[in-house]
């Protein structure tokens, strides 16, 4: 931008930066690619834009735009900015060099009041510790140009199915368990700031939360945040774990969720990992539906975490 910044004035900024191909882990990807739509309006206004172009966060093939966060500067103006389908990115790429491209823009995208949401909470109480907390979710909401079905849909039916399978086999947990459905992720975590709020009010234990954020996918590994001697104990479970898909045990995991109870109380956090390279296909799209998801895929995720919450419940971190 810096770069260019004289021929900003009065313009519109056409974001055309591609995922990065050579990622094998796709998070990597978006992350490269997430400060175009996530700084890029306020870098633009920096300079005088009217409006920005966002190419979407995504290596489809499909032409679906792609929404997602944007965080403005107070200091600059407050400027339009859209995301379009990799299709139609490329063709106003194409445009572009071959002449000079007019532009009209008009958006009707707003926000309305916030309401009252809440976080869903189920407990196992446990038998010797009841004080004591794992906790395991998801994220209710989604964006509004989807079902949402992988981001988070997935994360709290695999909440859910952990709950039903324990009391299922009958099993009672050493420490309580909580099942929660965090609400308000995508649009400021007022959620997961609220539930460990809580958490240091009523000065409660937690020794591990978990969640599932990253879809519905084959599951490839765990990650763990913790003190080199917890990740250590993590390890010597992989061989226990793997043949229901978790091969891979990998230093630093949590979410979004579960972050502020990081933060605040020091709590050891997991995630599910799985396999991402269908991922931002669908993330934060119209093709984020239930007919996306895979009901086998779904349930091994589900299996993962149960053994490690089963794990940590029986023998600590």
């Amino acid at each position: 931008m810096e770069k260019r910044k004289d021929e900003v004035n009065g313009k519109i900024v056409f974001y055309n930066y591609k995922f990065n191909d050579t990622y094998v882990n796709t998070f990597l990807a978006y992350r490269d690619a997430n400060q175009y739509r996530g700084q890029g309006p306020s870098r633009a206004a920096k300079y005088g834009a009217k409006a920005v172009i966002v190419r979407s966060m995504s290596h489809a093939a499909d032409n679906n735009p792609h929404t997602g966060a944007t965080r403005y500067d107070s200091a600059y103006e407050k400027i339009p900015a859209v995301a379009i389908g990799l299709r139609d990115a490329d063709r106003l790429s194409k445009q572009i060099e071959e002449s000079k491209v007019t532009v009209r823009m008009q958006t009707n995208g707003h926000f309305l009041p916030d309401t009252i949401g809440h976080n869903i909470i189920g407990e196992l109480i446990g038998t010797q510790f009841p004080k004591e907390y794992i906790t395991v979710g998801g994220h209710l909401d989604s964006w509004d140009n989807c079902e949402g079905a992988h981001d988070d849909g997935a994360g709290c039916v695999q909440t859910m199915e952990i709950l039903r399978a324990l009391k299922a086999i009958g099993y009672r947990p050493k420490h309580t368990i909580r099942f929660v459905l965090f609400a308000n992720e995508e649009n400021g975590l007022r959620g997961g700031n609220k539930y460990a709020e809580e958490a240091v009010a009523k000065n409660e234990k937690h020794i591990l939360a978990i969640e599932s954020d990253a879809g519905g996918f084959t599951p490839r590994a765990l990650g763990l945040s913790g003190s080199d001697e917890q990740f250590q104990k993590f390890l010597g479970w992989k061989e226990l774990i793997a043949p229901y898909g978790c091969t891979e045990f990998n230093k630093g995991g949590g979410g979004a969720d579960i972050g502020p109870l990081s933060r605040a109380l020091k709590t050891p956090t997991a995630s599910l990992n799985p396999d991402s390279q269908r991922y931002f296909d669908i993330h934060h799209a119209r093709s984020d539906v239930f007919e996306a998801v895979n009901k086998r895929e779904l349930e091994l995720g589900a299996v993962n975490m149960a053994a490690l919450i089963y794990l940590v419940d029986k023998y600590g971190l």
